[in-house]
C-alpha cells in the first residue's frame, strides 16, 4: 500500500498518452462503470434459486437490468479517458465502487417486498454490511425471508471477501490500468505479495484458491448432514454458509446464527474460520507450492495464532468460572467465539450479551485484532500489530541509546520507513475514527434511543469499522441493528465503508491534496 502521511510522494513513472492534469474524474467513472457492469451477472444466481424455489425472479432481474444500465451509461461517459486513468484515480475507483457495489445490492431488498427492507436507509445498510463482509444485520426475522432473497444476502458477502475489483483483474483482460495499484487498495494490509509475474496471475490465483476453500467447505458441511452427523445442515444451509464463512463475513440464514447447528459443525467452522483469517499468500506458498516451511517461518501466522490462543483461553476461563455454559460447552463457546471475532467473521454459538464485564471487554479488544493481511479479515490486521509492536520497542531502544540504528525487520527484511510511516498514521486514523463514530452514536441514541451502556455504544463503533458484526444489547448476536436511528443507521454505514477499504483511500478524497493540479 502506498504510505499516505501527508508528505509529496513521487507516483510511478506514466508510460503511454500524455496524463492530464487533475484527478480524471470522467476516466475514474469510467473504469466504475465496467466494474458495475460485469457486477450485472451477479443477481443470476439468486435468479436461479428463485426460478427453482417459485419465488418471484423480479428483484433480481430488476439488479441485474440496474447494474447494466448504470454500468453503461458510466463506462459510455468517459470511454475517450479510460487510457489516461492511473495511479491517482485508483483511489477514486476503487471507492467509488464499493458505494456503487451496496447501491445495486439494495434492488434486490427494496423490490423484494419485505416490510424490513423497503426503506431505503435499511437495504443499503444490510447490502453494505454484505458486500463489506460485516454481517451486522437489520433483518429481524431471517425466516420470512424468501431463499433466493437469503442466498443473495449470502451472496455479497462472498464476493466482497476477496474484493470485486481483484476478481475483475482476475477475469477482464481489458482491466490492466492502474492493477497493481487498484489490488493493494482493496485487499487488506499494508502489502500485497506477487504470487506470479502479472498482477492479472496473482489476482487469479487468489480468487481460485478462494473459491476451492469455499467449495471445500460447503462440500464438508453438506457432508455432515447427508450423513446424520447434524440433520439441520441442508446443502442449501451449506453452500449458504460457505459463502460467508471464507469472506469472514457472518451472515447466517438461522435466526440463532450457528447456535443452530451441532457442536461437530461448529468445530468445523472454527477450523475455516482460522483459515479464512490467513494470508491467502502464504496459503497458496503452502498448500499449492507446498513450501510448508515458509509457513512455519511467518511471523504474522505465529502472531495471528498467539493471539487466538490468547483470546480463546481468556474466555474459556471466564465461562469456567462463572458457569455461563453447560458441561462441554464452555471450551467450544469460548474457542468459537474468539476465533469468529479475532477473525471479523461475527458468528455465534451463544448469545454473549450476557457475559461478564470481563469477557464483554475480551471480545471489544478482539474487535481490534482482526486477521492476517492479505486475508478476507478486516480490523487493523495482524502485521501492523506486530509492526508497531517493534516500532515501540525500538523508541525504548533508542532512548536509552541515543546513537543506535536499528532498522525495523519482517521475515528477515528491512521494512521501509515510509512503510513504517504509513502503518502509524493507518493506526491513528482507525483508532480517530473509532471515538469520533462511537462519539456521534453515543449523543444519538442519547436523544433518539435506542438507549445503550457505554460499553455497547464501543462495541457497536468497533463491530461496523472492524467488519466484525456483532455487538451487544440491542445489536448483538442474535439481535439486529433496526433500532437505531437513520442518523445512526447511515453512520454505521460509513464507519463499514472506511473499514472495508483501509480508511486510507477513502480518507484520501476528502483531502485538497487529492484534487489539486
Amino acid at each position: 500500500m502506498s504510505p499516505t502521511t501527508g508528505m509529496r510522494v513521487l507516483e510511478p513513472p506514466h508510460v503511454g498518452p500524455p496524463r492530464r492534469l487533475g484527478v480524471n474524474v470522467r476516466g475514474a467513472l469510467a473504469l466504475v462503470g465496467t466494474l458495475t457492469k460485469w457486477l450485472a451477472a451477479a443477481p443470476l444466481l439468486p435468479l436461479a434459486f428463485a426460478l427453482g424455489y417459485g419465488e418471484s425472479p423480479w428483484p433480481f432481474l430488476g439488479a441485474i437490468a440496474v447494474a447494466g444500465v448504470l454500468g453503461l451509461a458510466l463506462e459510455r461517459l468517459g470511454r475517450d479517458e479510460l487510457r489516461t486513468v492511473g495511479f491517482r484515480e485508483g483511489f477514486l475507483v476503487v471507492s467509488a465502487t464499493w458505494v456503487v457495489a451496496a447501491g445495486i445490492g439494495t434492488v434486490p431488498y427494496l423490490l423484494s417486498g419485505n416490510p424490513e427492507l423497503d426503506r431505503p436507509v435499511d437495504a443499503l445498510f444490510e447490502s453494505m454490511s454484505g458486500f463489506t463482509t460485516t454481517g451486522a444485520s437489520i433483518v429481524t426475522d431471517l425466516p420470512a425471508l424468501d431463499r433466493s432473497l437469503a442466498m443473495w444476502r449470502q451472496l455479497t458477502q462472498w464476493l466482497g471477501g476477496m474484493g470485486i475489483i481483484v476478481l475483475a483483474l482476475a477475469v477482464l483482460p481489458r482491466l490492466r490500468i492502474g492493477g497493481r495499484q487498484l489490488m493493494e487498495s482493496e485487499l487488506p494490509g499494508p502489502e500485497i505479495e506477487d504470487l506470479g509475474t502479472r498482477i492479472r496471475q496473482t489476482a487469479r490465483r487468489l480468487w481460485g484458491l478462494y473459491v476451492v476453500l469455499t467449495a471445500l467447505l460447503a462440500g464438508t458441511l453438506a457432508v455432515l448432514g447427508w450423513t446424520g452427523l447434524d440433520d439441520r445442515m441442508t446443502p442449501y444451509r451449506a453452500l449458504a454458509h460457505a459463502f460467508t464463512t471464507m469472506p469472514t463475513g457472518g451472515f447466517s440464514t438461522e435466526p440463532d446464527s450457528i447456535a443452530a447447528f451441532q457442536p461437530v459443525t461448529q468445530w468445523v467452522f472454527v477450523c475455516f474460520m482460522i483459515l479464512a483469517g490467513v494470508n491467502f499468500a502464504l496459503l497458496y506458498r503452502v498448500f499449492v507450492r507446498r513450501r510448508v516451511r515458509s509457513g512455519l517461518r511467518d511471523e504474522e501466522l505465529r502472531l495471528y495464532l498467539g493471539f487466538i490462543v490468547l483470546g480463546s483461553a481468556l474466555l474459556v476461563l471466564q465461562l469456567l468460572e462463572q458457569e455461563l455454559s453447560g458441561s462441554d460447552a464452555p471450551l467450544r463457546n469460548g474457542v468459537f467465539q474468539a476465533v469468529s471475532i479475532l477473525t471479523t467473521t461475527g458468528y455465534a454459538t451463544v448469545d454473549f450479551t450476557g457475559w461478564t464485564t470481563l469477557a464483554l471487554l475480551t471480545i471489544v479488544g478482539l474487535m481490534f485484532v482482526g486477521g492476517s493481511a492479505g486475508s478476507t479479515g478486516g480490523s487493523i490486521k495482524i502485521v501492523r500489530h506486530l509492526l508497531v509492536g517493534r516500532i515501540l520497542r525500538r523508541e525504548l531502544q533508542t532512548t536509552v541509546h541515543p546513537d543506535l540504528v536499528a532498522p525495523i525487520r519482517l521475515g528477515g527484511t528491512p521494512v521501509d520507513e515510509r512503510t513504517l510511516r504509513a502503518v502509524i498514521a493507518f493506526v491513528l486514523l482507525y483508532v480517530g475514527l473509532f471515538v469520533v463514530g462511537a462519539g456521534i452514536i453515543a449523543i444519538d441514541t442519547a436523544l433518539q434511543g435506542p438507549s445503550l451502556e457505554p460499553i455497547t455504544v464501543m462495541a457497536v463503533a468497533a463491530t461496523t469499522l472492524g467488519n466484525v458484526g456483532p455487538a451487544f444489547g440491542h445489536a448483538g448476536p442474535f439481535a439486529s441493528f433496526h433500532e437505531f436511528s437513520d442518523l445512526s443507521t447511515l453512520v454505521l454505514v460509513g464507519l463499514m465503508w472506511l473499514g472495508r477499504l483501509e480508511i486510507i483511500p477513502v480518507v484520501l478524497l476528502f483531502t485538497r491534496q487529492y484534487w489539486r493540479l
